[in-house]
């Protein structure tokens, strides 16, 4: 596999933001999948999911912590490696979307606790499952499936911030991302790292993400029409 690309923008002059855009194979094709205007609800939900679990893999490949062991083989013992089970796992998914993405993060962390939150279009909350504390040993990882302007993560983070859990202690993952919303989380969160299939350089005058891939909400759910219930 090849080795993750990653992306030094010029975002701020102090910042230290990682983003990492894997230069596999299947995360282009299926990002393809999901720009694709005419991939239908059921199709882009595989691919948002698909995408989920190699972003995943990519996000934790040099970041859980491991321990030694030692294994009786069929025929001999060996020596091996296993996750610490006292390094726990938190996983928060940003309502919607981000259900998305982590269907396809579950299958690669089974054990993780998951913590929900959610935004209005206004910006308000009107969901926050995060736990009023979280230890010193809980890595976090966002699931947030569009990062256009940026202000979502940015509120998960800032709660997060609020508990103490801030830094390496952090990923965040996107299906796909805007320099603009990564300009911003950047000038408040410089630590973080962000593991994404591609960066798009614009928004339109409305946050939207161009290219993009349209209103990822609408798409996965089937919910841009009701024409089917009629």
């Amino acid at each position: 596999m090849a080795t993750p690309k990653l992306i030094h923008p010029n975002y701020a002059s102090s910042m230290s933001l990682r983003v990492i855009v894997p230069p596999h194979p299947l995360v282009a094709h299926w990002l393809t999948v999901l720009r694709d205007k005419n991939t239908p609800p059921p199709l882009f939900a595989s691919a948002m999911k698909e995408l989920g679990r190699w972003l995943s893999y990519e996000a934790i490949r040099d970041w859980l912590p491991q321990q030694a062991v030692q294994v009786e083989t069929p025929h001999s013992s060996c020596d091996g490696f296993v996750i610490d089970p006292t390094a726990a796992l938190l996983v928060v998914p940003l309502l919607t979307t981000g259900l998305g993405l982590w269907a396809g993060g579950q299958e690669v962390l089974p054990n993780a606790r998951v913590a929900h939150l959610g935004f209005s279009d206004q910006g308000t909350t009107y969901l926050n499952c995060l736990p009023n504390q979280i230890g010193e040993r809980v890595g976090v990882v966002v699931f947030d499936a569009v990062l256009a302007s940026g202000s979502n993560l940015i509120k998960v983070l800032s709660a997060l911030d609020e508990k103490s859990v801030r830094g390496e202690r952090v990923r965040a993952i996107c299906a796909l991302a805007a320099a603009p919303g990564l300009r911003r989380v950047a000038e408040q969160f410089p630590n973080l790292s962000i593991y994404t299939a591609c960066i798009d350089a614009e928004l339109d005058n409305n946050n939207c993400v161009v290219p993009g891939l349209g209103n990822a909400n609408h798409r996965l759910y089937g919910t841009a029409t009701d024409d089917f219930l009629g």
